[in-house]
């Protein structure tokens, strides 16, 4: 192990991890709520970035439909299709790669966690939070944790949930159909997998503890962003709709037209009548 953390290119971010942790475990006295706190200070930190790739998701949403007529009218012709695409970016003010930064930037963070707990897992073999390490937990170890450092069925069940949650409910809209079967696709193909890994390599409870927070939180960010920024959670708030396009205007009634005898205007006149 301490081989394989020497060689890790993330040793200096598993350390700095490690360190806050235990930072933050002085005045709480819990390990488990240690994560959780860690995992709001991660989400906060992250705030900017963020809004930033979110933002950006917004703008590409936007220009969706402008992309696929590109995409249409020069098929045959990818290198003109680049060109204007790109001065479509340009115009709208949208950088597609910008929506990948910050998941970059914070993925060394999201694996030394799993390392920070790994490297030290003796600190939390007599951590407890919650049911974790409780009299319950002693009595069904197999599928509650009896410390942070064992594996617990229940909190990956509830880490499962709530990447599913994640993935369905907090995801842009798909630009077209195809889209639409992949994001429902993968909100139930991605927790199966996690659900199928975790349970087999027996990850530790203080792992999925602070993985569960940190959905949690980001979850709660992104129904934010979501509103903030006029994204439309239900078809109950559809009048802020991001996808660009000009709404097509509703029928105009069709006007009655008068017969040659005048028999539409006469009871037009006889509606009007009755009514008073």
């Amino acid at each position: 192990m301490h081989v394989f953390l020497f060689a890790n290119p993330f040793v200096p971010i598993i350390t700095l991890v490690g360190n806050i942790i235990n930072a933050i475990n002085v005045p709480v006295h819990n390990l488990g709520w240690s994560l959780i706190i860690f995992a709001l200070l991660v989400r906060l930190a992250f705030w900017p970035l963020n809004t930033a790739q979110f933002k950006t998701m917004v703008g590409m949403q936007k220009i969706a439909p402008r992309l696929k007529a590109l995409q249409a009218k020069y098929k045959g012709d990818a290198h003109k299709l680049q060109q204007e695409q790109m001065a479509l970016y340009k115009q709208a003010g949208v950088n597609p790669m910008a929506g990948c930064l910050p998941l970059l930037i914070q993925m060394p963070i999201i694996i030394s966690v799993y390392y920070a707990v790994r490297g030290h897992i003796a600190l939390y073999q007599h951590a407890t939070w919650m049911w974790i390490g409780s009299t319950v937990a002693a009595a069904y170890p197999r599928i509650l944790a009896t410390s942070l450092s064992a594996p617990d069925l229940v909190l990956l069940l509830v880490y499962v949930v709530t990447m599913y949650l994640s993935v369905r409910y907090t995801s842009m809209p798909a630009t077209d159909p195809a889209q639409a079967r992949t994001q429902k696709m993968m909100a139930i193909l991605s927790p199966a997998m996690i659900a199928y890994f975790g349970f087999r390599a027996q990850w530790p409870s203080a792992m999925i503890l602070y993985w569960t927070a940190l959905n949690v939180f980001t979850m709660a960010q992104q129904f934010y962003l979501l509103r903030r920024y006029h994204q439309p959670l239900s078809v109950l708030d559809s009048e802020h709709a991001i996808t660009e396009g000009v709404a097509e205007e509703p029928d105009a009634p069709a006007k009655l037209q008068p017969s040659p005898n005048g028999s539409s205007s006469r009871r037009n006149r006889r509606r009007r009548r009755s009514r008073r």
